[in-house]
């Protein structure tokens, strides 16, 4: 059975409207945003991200095109219907600390509860829910102020959970995180997809953790617009080369990494025992100016490095050979 969009977007133009007219930051994008799929927004800064998820959310409206929000125009929703559809998580830090964590997830159901907000036992099972979906439950009597900035995510997570919206939209959820809050954040969120069958939008300068985890990405530059797809079938067919445009910049398709283009102005052949200790040999000889070939390559006028083990390093330069205990005392030579 095929899916049903929750977004669709025709011919889109995007941008803003000043005094002095309208300012085009891209326009002819269609794309499609589907129920139970993570997708990862990435592009340089500069590129347009914010922009196209303001203009998603509604915080913006678009300059041309059409944006349908399942199957309605976008304009058409009053500011009721899009707090019921459209759950909203912005980068900046949270300024409740003043709330518990239940209180400021709760704040979430107003698009339900109306003005005065009165919880009744559904809105209190949905909250309860919410914040043992995030695994933040434990947290619920704590004060805002108390948490850490993965827990405060997660909360602000719940919070757009409560408001039952179909789609959700984050703007760098994990910027400010450490590598662990970064790692859990990407799983929750691929884990509310699936699990809840919501269509998660979010932007980020986490690729590594985009690479894994997303369905889908979405790669917005300045030069190429909009490209849209699996997240396999954006790296096997080579999209992520048009991401940056720095020539100094190349995309590591083994590793799922971006890294600076190597201008050794010597070299040197390489072997080693199994790729991961290829990999970081590679990458140690790189970073002192040295462009490694395969051993194929090898001559008597090139230096040769063989390595067996981290702690074996044989080095053969100019008909001699030293080995090596450790990258640190071989790369002293080097320097």
């Amino acid at each position: 059975m095929e899916k049903q969009a929750v977004i669709t977007a025709t011919d889109l133009c995007i941008g803003y409207r000043t005094h002095k007219g309208e300012k085009k930051v891209h326009e002819h994008l269609s794309f499609r945003l589907y129920p139970g799929e993570l997708t990862s927004l990435l592009g340089a800064n500069g590129a347009g991200k914010s922009t196209l998820l303001r203009t998603l959310s509604a915080s913006q409206p678009s300059l041309a095109g059409e944006l349908h929000l399942q199957g309605k125009p976008l304009q058409q929703y009053s500011e009721k219907e899009r707090s019921r559809t459209i759950g909203v998580v912005l980068t900046d830090k949270t300024q409740a600390g003043g709330l518990t964590v239940y209180e400021l997830v709760a704040l979430g159901r107003q698009p339900h509860t109306g003005f005065f907000g009165r919880l009744h036992s559904k809105d209190r099972l949905i909250i309860k829910e919410a914040l043992e979906a995030v695994g933040i439950a434990h947290k619920a009597e704590s004060y805002t102020a108390e948490l850490s900035d993965g827990e405060r995510q997660k909360v602000m997570i719940a919070k757009a959970l409560v408001q039952e919206c179909p789609l959700i939209i984050l703007d760098e959820p994990t910027a400010f995180l450490d590598v662990v809050s970064r790692i859990e954040i990407m799983t929750l969120l691929h884990r509310l997809a699936v699990e809840q069958n919501k269509a998660i939008l979010l932007s980020t300068h986490d690729i590594e953790q985009a690479l894994v985890l997303s369905d889908k990405l979405w790669l917005l530059s300045k030069e190429t617009g909009l490209q849209c797809g699996g997240t396999e079938d954006m790296i096997l067919n080579h999209r992520m080369d048009t991401l940056f445009s720095h020539s100094n910049i190349r995309f590591d398709y083994d590793h799922g990494i971006y890294y600076p283009t190597v201008n050794g102005k010597q070299e040197i052949t390489v072997e080693a025992t199994d790729e991961t200790l290829l990999h970081w040999t590679i990458n140690a000889l790189n970073r002192h100016g040295y462009t490694c070939l395969p051993s194929e390559e090898k001559n008597r006028n090139m230096p040769h490095l063989l390595a067996l083990s981290p702690d074996k390093l044989t080095l053969i330069r100019e008909g001699e050979t030293q080995t090596y205990p450790s990258f640190e005392s071989l790369l002293a030579q080097f320097n």
